[in-house]
């Protein structure tokens, strides 16, 4: 195992990364981590479109953060990854997966061939016919997953191992408190919002929600006419509180308009997970990603949801560097895919 590791978290805008040193550890070290933007187009929900154009911003990113090791563990999320439920004859995990392809095509939207998928094993129970594993299937389209390794590749850095970011987003969220009963863990990000509902921190029921903050901004560039950079700071000056002035009510109206369906979308998965488990409800949710960061939020969450709602204090239960390049680059808010990413490297 790498005595240090890179967790890479390649979004739409921007490109994160965390070093962590002991990941395996009892205590995990944040050594370093930075921030870079990209341009736009050069990636596209989580998928990377211009490869050289991201490598060139990944090269830039290692220089800016002084990251010391080129080993990484990339993320893979968004519209070209999915997680459902599956339950499979009761086998060794080994056998489980090598049968995955017989038993997940109807699930798929591409053929079982344009997928790379894996199991994630949650519990076993008595099926009508025998011993079953219930637990999550992951699948991802080839080309998407390619194209993001090549990035990496093409700027001189050593992919190790390729995550899904739920599970990312559960592994630093989920040990650090309420370690017991059933946490919604909701990873807002720019044009995604991760939804991962883990009981005693393990990952019980994973959905991708295909919007995400990026489609409050878009709303006030298409209904106001403001330009991206103004629209995106405009939407985090007024957020989802009550205006403070009549002139910004219109901004306001814009915010919540554009809200409700992220908002809806939210409750109405949890609402699905629920339905499913009627013995095991959610109690309580934990917000992180950019997107989170919308004023108001967490307010309007709990009160569409009925739960109590608090951010993500992931990065209280690793240490912090004191100062140093890229250390304030990114907000913790930001970062605790790429930290999830770097916790998952095996001893």
């Amino acid at each position: 195992m790498p005595s240090t590791i890179v967790g890479l978290d390649i979004g739409n805008s921007t490109v994160r990364a965390v070093e962590l040193k002991n990941p395996a550890g009892t205590k995990p070290q944040v050594l370093r981590h930075a921030a870079v933007t990209l341009p736009e187009g050069a990636v596209h929900r989580g998928e990377v479109l211009e490869v050289s154009t991201v490598a060139s911003a990944l090269k830039q990113l290692w220089s800016l953060g002084g990251f010391k090791t080129k080993n990484v563990v990339l993320g893979m999320g968004g519209a070209r990854v999915l997680a459902r439920d599956l339950s499979v004859p009761k086998a060794p995990i080994a056998q489980i997966k090598e049968s995955l392809p017989f038993h997940v095509q109807e699930l798929l939207p591409v053929p079982v061939s344009d997928a790379l998928l894996d199991f994630y094993p949650v519990s076993e129970e008595l099926g009508e016919q025998g011993p079953v594993v219930r637990g999550l299937l992951v699948a991802a389209i080839k080309d998407a997953v390619t194209s993001n390794v090549q990035a990496a590749m093409h700027a001189g850095l050593r992919p190790k191992s390729v995550d899904f970011v739920p599970f990312a987003v559960s592994r630093a969220l989920a040990p650090v408190k309420h370690t017991t009963g059933r946490t919604a863990l909701i990873d807002v990000g720019s044009s995604s919002t991760n939804v991962v509902v883990a009981w005693d921190g393990v990952p019980q029921f994973v959905r991708i929600v295909p919007s995400g903050g990026d489609d409050i901004t878009n709303a006030f560039v298409a209904t106001l006419q403001l330009d991206p950079e103004t629209a995106e700071l405009k939407k985090r000056e007024i957020g989802l509180t009550a205006p403070e002035s009549a002139d910004d009510q219109v901004y306001a109206e814009v915010v919540h308009r554009a809200a409700v369906e992220l908002l809806g979308s939210i409750r109405n998965t949890l609402n699905y997970y629920t339905s499913t488990r009627p013995h095991a409800p959610v109690e309580r949710v934990i917000l992180t990603g950019g997107g989170s960061r919308l004023r108001g939020l967490d307010a309007a969450l709990a009160e569409v949801t009925g739960l109590p709602v608090e951010y993500s204090t992931a990065l209280t239960r690793v240490g912090l560097p004191k100062q140093g390049k890229g250390a304030d680059a990114a907000a913790p808010a930001d970062i605790d895919i790429a930290l999830g990413l770097a916790l998952g490297v095996k001893p």
